[in-house]
């Protein structure tokens, strides 16, 4: 446990990091900070009241909505969107279709905090600011595909299909399992009847997922066959933007 010399937040730190690394339950968050029982129950109960973990039943305790907002907010209103812009325009107009930057909001949800449109009369629009399902779209699969592997299976198991394309349970699972494989992930009419997307992960150094690109437009252009041209200049928008975070290879 880090020792800043401000005891009651380094220990309310120690309790949201056991709870990241998994730890479920308040037995498993005392055996993985060294707290007394008592401390660790109320600083969980201060934590929970704030809305930086959550119980669910049938799970356990797990970070909460409050940490997703402060952490969109931040991804938001500096660096990320700022860096990614130039990459999402580059994107636009080398696909022809419209470009989106996603980060993970609140729980079950991607907020879009970047978008450049398409010139084509005939396009899609996701205004800067949209809350859209997780398990929906490939920019849903991204995220569930390099979210760890309890969330992502509580994320499948709660989820909800918008359209009869919307693949759930192991239909769900194989796509995921083919998009970390390949880097990238599609969909054709599985958010909304009509629209197809293509979809990267942006890493960190560490190999955690900061962010989502993706494109997207009517199914006529972005179909499954469409999506395969286009996945090499979504995953080249991906590498842009980490290398302009400095993200090391």
């Amino acid at each position: 446990m880090t020792d800043t010399g401000v005891g009651t937040l380094d220990r309310a730190v120690a309790v949201l990091d056991a709870v990241d690394r998994g730890a479920r339950s308040h037995t498993h968050v005392v055996a993985a900070t060294g707290l007394s029982r008592t401390t660790a129950h109320r600083l969980m109960k201060a934590l929970e009241a704030h809305g930086f973990i959550v119980f669910q039943g049938g799970y356990g305790y797990r970070l909460g909505p409050r940490l997703l907002q402060l952490g969109a907010r931040s991804l938001q209103e500096i660096s990320l969107r700022v860096i990614g812009h130039t990459a999402l325009e580059r994107l636009a107009a080398v696909t022809g279709e419209s470009a989106q930057l996603y980060v993970a909001g609140t729980y079950g949800e991607r907020v879009c905090i970047d978008s450049v449109q398409s010139s084509s009369e005939l396009r899609t629009i996701v205004p800067i600011g949209s809350r859209l399902p997780i398990n929906a779209g490939s920019a849903g699969k991204v995220f569930l595909a390099w979210f760890p592997d309890v969330i992502t299976e509580e994320l499948i198991e709660l989820g909800e299909a918008p359209t009869e394309a919307t693949p759930t349970g192991d239909r769900l699972r194989r796509q995921l399992t083919t998009a970390r494989r390949v880097g990238w992930a599609s969909s054709a009419g599985e958010r909304q009847i009509g629209v197809g997307s293509v979809s990267a992960p942006v890493l960190g150094s560490l190999g955690e997922l900061l962010a989502v690109v993706s494109i997207s437009g009517p199914t006529t252009r972005v179909s499954r066959i469409g999506a395969k041209r286009h996945a090499p200049a979504v995953m080249t928008a991906a590498r842009d933007i980490e290398r302009a975070l400095g993200v090391s290879a």
